[in-house]
């Protein structure tokens, strides 16, 4: 064991890159720029399509099928202006991952021509198999679908990898009889139970406040350590996290 990490930290040191290049630009310059923003959303809806979707991401309201095609009709012409042929919707079951149900704007219609289409039906829902996740027991057939709802509070974005890019859209997770099958739609209840019981004591003092929104504050370090390194640590490998490791200089 004490050889091959020896062999990492060498093999580490020969290959050493300049992180601290990003091609001669500024990080202002491509953050977010692959993120369906406010910003984007204004340059690629139309205004009653913009204002119906902040108005649903700040007061949780409806989307309505109409503007939801003219949502998902700016959001492709986004991500196609990007070189996306693939749409996702993007959810966390639980299993500790995240999972995906892909597709294709690509459509073949009945008079046999091509169309490139995604419109508000996709955007909003899909049916990935539920059974193919933790889902709390057996269930008939029938009722082991599970379905992904569009989550307008989080910003659809573009995963660029070597075979290609999707178009990544946050939904929730949920069974045939609704019960959650993820670990955000029980994070989106606990914040509407907050801003409910928040906004009554707010509005004891100003009735002009319509919401609260909670935050969240990381208190919490992160290494990350090299592939090579891991590899040699037998701790990270068998359960993802480090059990041994020198004692601390305080003796605590």
């Amino acid at each position: 064991m004490s050889n091959l990490r020896f062999n990492a930290i060498q093999a580490l040191s020969e290959n050493a890159q300049d992180v601290r290049s990003y091609d001669g630009n500024k990080v202002t310059s491509f953050f977010a720029s692959h993120v369906f923003t406010g910003k984007v959303q204004r340059e690629y809806l139309s205004d009653e399509a913009y204002k119906s979707l902040v108005n649903s991401i700040k007061s949780g309201s409806k989307i309505d099928r109409r503007m939801a095609d003219q949502i998902s009709s700016g959001m492709k012409a986004w991500a196609m202006d990007r070189g996306v042929t693939h749409f996702t919707h993007w959810f966390q079951p639980l299993t500790g991952a995240t999972a995906e149900k892909h597709d294709s704007f690509f459509t073949i219609k009945s008079d046999g021509s091509a169309l490139e289409l995604f419109d508000g039906d996709a955007l909003t829902q899909q049916e990935p198999d539920a059974s193919s996740f933790p889902n709390g027991g057996i269930r008939a057939t029938f009722e082991a679908r599970g379905y992904t709802a569009w989550d307008p509070t989080s910003p659809a974005f573009i995963i660029e990898q070597a075979y290609g890019k999707t178009l990544c859209i946050p939904t929730i997770f949920i069974s045939y009889s609704g019960e959650s099958l993820d670990t955000k739609t029980p994070l989106l209840k606990a914040l509407g139970l907050i801003n409910t019981a928040a906004l009554d004591v707010c509005n004891l003092f100003d009735k002009n406040i319509s919401r609260v929104t909670p935050t969240l504050g990381w208190e919490q370090e992160y290494f990350v350590i090299e592939e090579s390194l891991a590899n040699a640590r037998p701790d990270i490998l068998a359960t993802g996290r480090t059990l041994y490791g020198h004692t601390p200089a305080g003796g605590f």
